[in-house]
Order: C-alpha cells, then sequence, then structure tokens
C-alpha cells in the first residue's frame, strides 16, 4: 500500500458497516485471549438462561403455587427466584471482567503494534500524513475498536439468545399468544431498516465536522502566537464558531435520530404489550387462559425488546469500529523502511571518510534536488556546505541518514555503500545538531541521554561541562533533573542548542553533522557554542551546513551548491580568491566594501 494512503478528507470516508475481512482481521487479534471469550460466553449462556427463566418461574409461581395455596411451595420459587438473580449477577461481573480484560489487552497490543510500526516508517511518510491524524490513530481509533471487544463482539450473542430464547419461551407457552404478541415484528424491522440507513449518514456527518473541529483546534493552538501577534482573535473565533455550529447541528440531529429510535420501539413494545391484554386478557376473563402466562408474556415482552432497543447503540459501535480498524490497518499496511543492510559499524575504533559519487536525489519523480553531486571528506575534516535555500543543503544530510534513498549514484563511509550498512548502526553513527531542537519532556539529564542505558550519569555531566551547557543547568533548581516541558519552552535557542551539543557528545559519534545549528543566537550564546564547536569537531568527520559565512571559514573545505549542482568547492580564502557564487554570498553577508576588506586577507584584495 502507498505511503500517501491519508487523503485529507478521510475522516470523511466510511466503508461498510460490516466487513467480513476487516472483523477476519480483528478476530486474529482476539485468538491469544481465546480463555476470556470462552469462559464470557459460557457467563453469557448462564446470565442468559437466568434471564429467560425469571419470568416463567413467575408464571409457575402464579398459576400453580398461589393458585393452589401452596406457601412452602412458594418459599421455594421465591428462593430459586433470589438465586437465579445472584447468579444473573455473578456471570454479568465474570463475563465483564474477563471481556474488559481481553479487550483492554487486545488494544495494548494494538497499540503497541501500531507506535511500533509508525517508527520503522520512512521520513517522507510523515512528511505526507499529519501528526494529528496519527496521534488519533493510536489513541482514539484503538479505544473504539475497545468498544466493539467489550460491548458488541460477545453480547452481540446474548442478544440473539435473548430473542431466540423469548420467542421459543412464548411459542411453547401459547402459540396462539404469541402470535399475537409479535404481530408488531414486521414493523419493528422496517424502523430498524430505515434506522439503519438514517443513522449513518448522521454518523459520516459527526465524523466530517469532528474532524473540522479537531483541524481547527490544532491549526489555531498551533498558530497562536502569530494570531495574536496579528490580533486575529476575533477573525479566528468567528471561523472557529462556523465550524462549531456545524458540529453542533450535526449533533443535534445525531441525538433527534437516536431519539425517534428508542421511543418508537418503545411505542410499539407497548403496543404489543396492549394487544396482549387485549387478547390474552379476554382467554383469561373467559377462563382459557391462565393469568400467570398472561403475566410472563407481559415480562417477556419487555425482554423481547431489551436487546432491539441496544440495537442502536451497537450498531453506531460496530460502524465506528470498522472505519477506525480500517485507518488503523492502513497505518499497519503500509510499507515500512527497509533496511537491506548487515554491516555494522564499531564506532569506538572508527574514523570515517565519506563520499558522495555522482548522487541523484528527488523527492517526487524526477523533480531533482540533487544532481549529479560528487564530494569526498577525509577523516576528521570538517565540510561546510553553503548555498541559497533550497540549493539542497539539508538534502545531503537525509541522504546521508538514510532517511531517503538516491535514485542514482552511490554514497560511501570507508568505502561501503550505505545501503550495505544496517540502519541503526549507521544512524549511531552520525550525530546531528539541528537548528530547531526537539526536546522530550523529562529530564535535563533524560534528553541528553535519550534512555541509552549506556551512558551514565557522570558522561551526561561532562559532556554537558565540555561544550560550556553545565554553566546554566547548575544554575537550575533541580540541575540535571529539571523537568523539561512543552518541547523546552522555558530555555532560550542558545540553551536549547547547547544542549543538543551535549546530547551529541555524550553518543559520541564518529561523524558529526551540524544543520543551521548556530542560527537565530544571541552573541553572547554564541562565543559559548563557537567554543563548543571547535571542541566538537576536533578530530571529527563533521558536515557543517550554515548560512553565516563566519562560523564556516575555518573548515577544510567549503562546498557551495547552487540549485543541486556544486558550483565551488575550496577552501574560504581560495573561494573569495575565485570572485564566484560563495564570494557573492560573502558581499551579501558583509554588505559593504569597507566589512569585505576588514575580513578578506590582503594578498585577496
Amino acid at each position: 500500500m502507498s505511503e500517501e494512503y491519508m487523503d485529507q478528507n478521510e475522516e470523511e470516508i466510511l466503508g461498510k458497516a460490516y466487513d467480513s475481512k476487516l472483523m477476519k482481521r480483528l478476530l486474529a487479534y482476539a485468538k491469544n485471549y481465546w480463555k476470556n471469550f470462552t469462559a464470557a460466553i459460557f457467563m453469557l449462556l448462564g446470565s442468559t438462561l437466568s434471564e429467560l427463566a425469571r419470568p416463567y418461574l413467575l408464571k409457575v409461581a402464579i398459576d400453580d403455587k398461589i393458585k393452589n395455596g401452596d406457601i412452602p411451595g412458594l418459599g421455594v420459587i421465591g428462593v430459586v427466584y433470589i438465586s437465579l438473580i445472584a447468579a444473573g449477577f455473578l456471570f454479568n461481573y465474570i463475563q465483564m471482567y474477563a471481556l474488559n480484560q481481553a479487550g483492554q489487552s487486545i488494544i495494548y497490543n494494538i497499540r503497541q503494534q501500531v507506535f511500533s510500526h509508525l517508527q520503522k516508517m520512512k521520513l517522507s511518510f510523515f512528511d505526507k500524513n499529519p501528526v494529528g491524524r496519527l496521534v488519533t490513530r493510536v489513541t482514539n481509533d484503538t479505544e473504539t475498536l475497545n468498544d466493539m471487544y467489550t460491548n458488541v463482539l460477545v453480547t452481540l450473542l446474548k442478544d440473539v439468545l435473548i430473542l431466540i430464547g423469548t420467542i421459543a419461551i412464548m411459542l411453547r407457552m401459547h402459540s396462539t399468544l404469541a402470535l399475537v404478541t409479535l404481530s408488531v415484528t414486521p414493523v419493528v424491522i422496517l424502523v430498524t431498516l430505515f434506522f439503519r440507513i438514517k443513522v449513518r449518514e448522521v454518523y459520516r456527518s459527526v465524523r466530517t465536522t469532528l474532524a473540522r473541529i479537531n483541524s481547527a483546534f490544532s491549526e489555531n493552538i498551533t498558530g497562536m502566537r502569530i494570531i495574536q501577534l496579528f490580533s486575529k482573535e476575533k477573525e479566528n473565533f468567528s471561523e472557529f464558531k462556523k465550524v462549531n455550529r456545524s458540529y453542533y447541528d450535526a449533533g443535534i440531529k445525531e441525538i433527534v435520530t437516536f431519539g425517534i429510535f428508542r421511543p418508537v420501539i418503545e411505542m410499539l413494545s407497548y403496543l404489543s404489550i396492549a394487544a396482549i391484554i387485549w387478547y390474552g386478557g379476554g382467554k383469561v376473563v373467559e377462563g382459557a387462559l391462565q393469568f400467570g402466562v398472561l403475566y410472563a408474556f407481559i415480562n417477556y415482552v419487555s425482554l423481547f425488546f431489551q436487546p432491539i432497543n441496544d440495537l442502536a447503540e451497537k450498531y453506531n459501535i460496530l460502524q465506528a469500529s470498522m472505519a477506525a480498524s480500517e485507518r488503523i490497518f492502513q497505518v499497519l499496511d503500509t510499507e515500512a523502511e527497509k533496511d537491506g543492510g548487515t554491516i555494522r559499524f564499531d564506532n569506538d575504533c572508527f574514523n570515517a571518510s565519506i563520499e558522495f559519487r555522482n548522487v541523484w536525489f528527488a523527492y517526487k519523480n524526477r523533480d531533482w534536488v540533487l544532481k549529479d553531486v560528487s564530494f569526498q571528506l577525509p577523516a576528521g575534516k570538517t565540510i561546510a556546505i553553503v548555498g541559497a535555500t533550497g540549493a539542497g543543503k539539508t538534502s545531503i544530510i537525509n541522504l546521508l541518514n538514510r532517511f531517503y534513498e538516491i535514485q542514482q549514484g552511490d554514497i560511501l563511509i570507508n568505502g561501503i555503500n550505505i545501503k550495505n550498512v544496517a540502519v541503526d548502526s549507521l544512524r549511531k553513527s552520525i550525530g546531528v545538531v539541528l537548528q530547531d531542537v526537539f526536546l522530550f519532556s523529562g529530564t535535563i539529564k533524560e534528553n541528553i541521554k535519550l534512555n541509552e542505558e549506556n551512558i551514565s550519569d557522570e558522561k551526561v555531566m561532562k559532556a554537558a561541562e565540555f561544550v560550556n551547557a553545565g554553566g546554566f543547568i547548575e544554575a537550575l533548581p533541580h540541575k540535571y533533573e529539571e523537568e523539561v516541558k512543552e518541547r523546552g519552552a522555558a530555555y532560550s535557542s542558545g540553551q536549547r542548542q547547547l544542549l543538543a551539543f551535549a546530547r551529541a557528545l555524550a553518543f559520541d559519534p564518529p561523524i558529526l553533522v551540524l544543520d543551521e545549528a548556530t542560527a537565530s543566537i544571541d552573541t553572547g550564546t554564541e562565543l559559548l557554542i563557537q567554543d563548543a564547536l571547535a571542541k566538537l569537531t576536533r578530530d571529527r568527520t563533521t558536515i557543517v551546513i550554515a548560512h553565516r559565512l563566519s562560523t564556516i571559514q575555518h573548515a577544510d573545505m567549503i562546498i557551495v551548491l547552487h540549485k543541486g549542482r556544486i558550483r565551488e568547492m575550496g577552501n574560504h580564502q581560495e573561494l573569495l580568491a575565485e570572485r564566484g557564487f560563495y564570494y557573492k554570498l560573502y558581499k551579501l553577508q558583509y554588505n559593504d566594501d569597507s566589512a569585505a576588506k576588514t575580513h578578506v586577507p590582503t594578498k585577496f584584495r
């Protein structure tokens, strides 16, 4: 299945209310919990028999015991009746416990499987699929399936048994009265079929508007800074009000639909009771029917219509479950990232050289981002890549980490094609520090270690001190145990950047990649970062991507990318002397001649 499966309007799409293929896959998750479901079925049979027996027991008490004045026999009936109630309670409790335990376990496994699969997906998958939708798959959709396992899968069997058992008992007690009682059944079937059509339309409308309201919430919260900066609160509120109103209207339609169905079914049940009283009451007066039978029939009518009333809710759950399972399986069926490599690097004794050999790459079709790119980076040296936005600088990092696969050419580390290297080993060998540092919820120490057991607390502190992050960490109330919240919003860009350096150093990779790592940093922090960079890159193979040319003047080699091609290559002084692309970029940053003269060596003036 294509990784582009998620259409923006997928929340509007509903499959079948029941899909045998989807159900077969869902039942496959349940097979490991067959003991729970078997126990639930046995308990269900017990509780069903208990419910079916009670009206008949009342019939016996009225016609055989009360009528004949059999007080001891009536006492026995009373004890049996109470025992049936107690047994029914016990059966229902065990059934619910077994079902919910199995349901929670199944959902736990599905959620684990979805999360694990998402971690194996190609980076391009996340480029094309909104985060909110993926989160919904792991949370809302899996919880919807839980309702099916606990409230539909087995309990639907109970409803069927109640219906069949009730009809069988009524026919056995008095076939004519049973036919009178069931005379409303054709109307019940027609109402149910009509409800099925209407509830599907309503359900679609609710899902569609809910998707829109979630999208509006997410967009407005994410863009709150821009909204407030441009004072667009009123306009955005007005737009949200329209979406909110449509969701409200859809919700009202759903309430009305369910609100009509249940009263109609109840009205039909009362009509059935009226028919029983009309026909059966006359027979009782004539002496052709025992009063206990009439009383039992009235109880069985209530029992008969109970699962029909519940049908509305179960149908809704089943429909939602089919839609949710389809979306979950779409994620699971999307092809994960293929490794293909078997070679593993030993980072402890690894000096990395990098070579790009005639590399061609496009994110889509033949819209080339990199065109015939070739360069060599000796072990322990630093190469800087510069160029205008869209030149293909960041793509080089993505390709080196195999986040994307190249269409033509080869990328080699120490002469080994990276396609032959195990992905986890490759990525452990490359430390990447991005401009936008991502900090996870947890402590500062945990953000540096990233759950790596081989990194000791002492190594964390040494790494932080080495890259000049120790100063601000030690000033925090809880130091390395300080909690990081909201992606580290409480820390400055420079502090987050220093933490990223500490993280990279703690893992001590042989290859270091810095992607705009010194952008948007204040002057004071920049001095700390420049010192940290000098320490980090010493004797380490390093690729630096930067717009600020002042940060890369000491690089061993500078590559100038323009529209996906390498236009110039050399060190800082050589490229200035050529007065080409690099020289123009340099002059753009140091706008006037005097600034250029200050920085350009005398022999190049």
